[in-house]
């Protein structure tokens, strides 16, 4: 067999321990959201604290009002990643079984819709406050890459949205599914991408590296720019990870195993590369916007 590397022994959950005996069980998936919100919350709350770098010396709004936000947040990351999944991954299955929609334990989550459902959660979060939306959304895109790496890395834990089979010496044999046979190794020891790490390292670390030193170089006073950037940089992560990524089993066919939803000659897109192009295009236009008004004020 060619060299890989075992899926290592990691628990799925922990147990809390109860006075009264036993343990609450808490997934690392759980883990991953919570940390990645309250670490969100504690620096756009300290962000709000320094008016120095927000335009006129002004931050968009208090500390107090960021315990809000995090409420309208969190509902649209639950609400927008399930409604995301059902409508751009498996839509026929829930038209079928509608009940399975809330089923929200069971997976089954969107980044692209948790996106969308953010969007929409922070658009009202401003009318009804009265806060500048890109102003809004420039925080929201600096403490971003910290959830998104979190995330990864559960995903990588709950050994799910592997990649596809590799003879590199780092290809992770997954259990379960994953480990089906592929060509170049035995029956039952299915060498894969390791993905999810290949996006914890491009989403999180680099992205979150970029947004960083554009913070420090005093990019929040120029409304557009961090958001922009984080837009641009996401969908190109994912763009080029989804080339190492297993295609959703879904869109896997006999006529088109590559798992194409559009497919351009010889070529094609995955469903995580259709939905990331928009996002390319918004942060583009938002870079080119920030830049401009920068030449004109």
């Amino acid at each position: 067999m060619l060299a890989a590397i075992p899926f290592p022994d990691i628990p799925h959950q922990i147990l809390i321990p109860l006075p009264w005996g036993g343990g609450l069980p808490l997934r690392f998936y759980a883990l991953a959201y919570l940390a990645g919100l309250i670490g969100g919350w504690a620096m756009i709350s300290a962000l709000m604290r320094r008016p120095q770098f927000w335009p006129q010396g002004r931050a968009p709004m208090t500390p107090k009002m960021v315990e809000d936000l995090l409420t309208a947040v969190i509902l649209g990351v639950i609400i927008g990643g399930r409604l995301g999944y059902v409508l751009f991954y498996e839509p026929g299955s829930f038209i079928e079984h509608p009940l399975d929609i809330v089923k929200v334990w069971e997976g089954g989550m969107s980044f692209h819709g948790g996106f969308l459902g953010v969007v929409a959660a922070g658009l009202w979060f401003c009318r009804r406050h009265g806060v500048p939306a890109l102003q809004l959304a420039d925080a929201l895109a600096l403490v971003a890459p910290l959830g998104l790496f979190l995330g990864r890395l559960a995903n990588f834990v709950n050994a799910e949205l592997w990649g596809r089979p590799t003879d590199l010496p780092w290809g992770v044999i997954f259990p379960g599914e994953a480990a089906q046979t592929c060509p170049g190794v035995l029956p039952g020891a299915c060498a894969r991408h390791p993905s999810q790490l290949y996006e914890a390292g491009l989403e999180g670390l680099l992205l979150g590296l970029v947004v960083y030193l554009l913070f420090r170089a005093g990019a929040l006073k120029r409304p557009g720019t961090i958001t922009g950037a984080f837009l641009l940089g996401y969908g190109l992560a994912r763009m080029f990870v989804e080339l190492f990524r297993q295609a959703d089993q879904q869109f896997i066919s006999a006529t088109d195993p590559s798992g194409n939803v559009l497919s351009l000659g010889n070529w094609g897109l995955h469903m995580g590369q259709l939905l990331s192009l928009p996002m390319v295009l918004a942060g583009l236009w938002l870079l080119f916007r920030a830049r401009r008004a920068r030449a004109t004020a």
